[in-house]
């Protein structure tokens, strides 16, 4: 006797994702496929591909009418990864397979019944494990790409005559003849390319410094100077002395590319071109949008739900923007929200999503249009009504939220010509790891102890009541210089918590317990050295 059947899929709103719970019932009538939940046009069609791909499963769909409702029904479903939940809870409810109701089934269905991998594996899978469903079922091009998600109990097939068999099914006849997939060789490796080293950037010892802590405590940084001085090149040296990426971060990062259609970031070892032959890349990222980029672009957008940005493809790396006030005065702006709360914020008529946008903003501008007004400024060909409108591109609330904002000058003859003396990149990249761990332990003991929230590890992220009272709070003595600077109208309260975090970075450079009153003082310089080589 046949009764409701239940299954479980995943449906996205962004990164977030929701178990969908999947119905079916069989009612005495007519013949008909009725699907039912605000299924998007995909799913909708999912109906004559599920149909094809019973039959040529060699288990053929009920003759009589068949209802499937997506719960919860006013969240939106989209996409052909729910195919392989809508048939299972198809066949259980015509009690021809058993034990479907547990795992959460995340495929697409060809019409000769062939599993194919969906584009947002990772994240529905990420969804899945969070809302504590840990079985998983997935195309077999899929399963090694789920499997890099911690807690998933992840199993792969290739055809849905062997997921019937599988969960008890008896599909009619042998398994279907089925084309090999067409393995393609993978290339040769291209010869990887030469990471930036620090060690090529002449002079710029200042920079340089900015540069360290800003890698070490994760802090937002604006480089200004004239044209050709090094912004750029040291702007694209900040990954490489950037701690490895965590293994969640890393996830979030390929489920984010994933979403655009690209690279999920996975590190192939070798093998076929097909699926995932390898570990996830913890590499930082590194997305520097040319100064044309939309809004959309910058933070996210398009019709429908949006899709991720820039903004959220940086997350957990840097995001430059070359010649920063030749962007659009809003699509800066829009970056304000996301620089407090690391994360993208959507409204579209179909729903809000959010996605993660943890980066580290670099800024690099020109001291005016013609780029000759550092210094002295004698060479400079602006009048004063042109450099006060190049300047007004960078608003006074975006600047306030940019820790280090730092002069980088021009180089000299003798530096560019005499034998090279700046530390490399691993150099760097050593003494960032130890400041970073440091952090990383004792904001883990704050969290234990309930002062922050759990999983923050960068001292850049730390609310700023924890940096003013508590066990964790700068010293009255090193704190005096930025409340004078707050007196004096020099900092607003977010400068104020901006430069205690620099200090606290700077303490973890040094391997000091507690700032210093000098580590407050150099968190003052950083901030403002622009203002007083104006």
């Amino acid at each position: 006797m046949s009764g409701i059947g239940r299954t479980r899929s995943i449906t996205l709103a962004g990164l977030r994702g929701e178990v969908v719970h999947v119905e079916a019932d069989i009612a005495q009538s007519l013949p008909g496929f009725t699907l039912l939940g605000l299924p998007d046009q995909a799913l909708q069609e999912s109906r004559d591909r599920i149909r094809s791909a019973a039959r040529n499963a060699g288990l053929p769909l009920t003759r009589r009418h068949l209802t499937v409702n997506l719960l919860p029904a006013g969240v939106h479903k989209r996409g052909a990864c729910h195919d392989l939940a809508i048939v299972l809870a198809a066949y259980a409810a015509d009690g021809r397979v058993r034990n479907v109701e547990g795992p959460v089934f995340l495929a697409e269905l060809g019409l000769d019944g062939a599993l194919h991998r969906s584009p947002e594996t990772v994240a529905m899978v990420m969804a899945a494990v969070d809302a504590g469903c840990s079985e998983v079922v997935v195309a077999e091009d899929a399963e090694a790409e789920a499997r890099l998600v911690p807690g998933a109990e992840v199993r792969g097939f290739a055809h849905l005559h062997d997921v019937i068999r599988a969960f008890g099914g008896e599909p009619d006849g042998e398994p279907p003849h089925r084309p090999a997939r067409r393995q393609v060789t993978a290339p040769e490796p291209e010869p990887a390319r030469a990471v930036p080293d620090l060690a090529e950037v002449a002079g710029q010892a200042e920079a340089r410094f900015a540069l360290e802590v800003a890698a070490a405590g994760a802090h937002h940084l604006l480089l200004m100077g004239a044209p050709g001085a090094g912004k750029t090149m040291l702007a694209e040296r900040l990954p490489g002395i950037l701690p490895p990426l965590d293994r969640r971060t890393a996830l979030e990062c390929a489920a984010l590319r994933s979403l655009r259609g690209g690279d999920a970031r996975v590190r192939r070892r070798g093998g076929t071109a097909q699926g995932f032959d390898g570990d996830i890349d913890r590499t930082p990222p590194f997305e520097a949008p040319h100064h044309s980029a939309s809004r959309s672009a910058l933070v996210g957008g398009g019709s429908g739900l949006a899709r991720p940005g820039a903004a959220s493809l940086a997350h957990g790396g840097v995001l430059f923007l070359d010649e920063a006030p030749e962007f659009e005065r809003r699509t800066l702006e829009a970056l304000r929200q996301p620089l407090e709360s690391g994360e993208v914020l959507l409204h579209r008529a179909l729903g809000a999503v959010v996605y993660p946008a943890r980066f580290q903003l670099v800024l690099a501008a020109n001291p005016c249009p013609c780029g000759k007004g550092g210094g002295t400024g004698v060479e400079c060909r602006c009048s004063v009504p042109e450099r006060r409108r190049y300047a007004q591109r960078l608003s006074g609330p975006l600047l306030d939220r940019v820790d280090l904002q730092v002069t980088v000058r021009p180089v000299e003859a003798r530096q560019l010509t005499g034998a090279p003396a700046s530390e490399t990149t691993s150099q760097v990249a050593a003494r960032v790891a130890a400041a970073a761990d440091r952090q990383a332990r004792r904001w883990a003991t704050a969290a234990e102890r309930g002062l922050v929230p759990s999983g923050l590890r960068r001292n850049a992220h730390v609310p700023a009541g924890v940096l003013r009272h508590g066990p964790y709070a700068v010293p009255r003595a090193a704190r005096r210089p930025a409340d004078d600077a707050v007196d004096q109208g020099l900092l607003s309260a977010r400068g104020h918590a901006r430069v205690l975090r620099l200090a606290w970075t700077l303490a973890d450079l040094r391997g000091a317990e507690r700032p210093a009153p000098e580590d407050t003082d150099v968190a003052l310089t950083l901030r403002h050295q622009n203002e007083e080589d104006a």
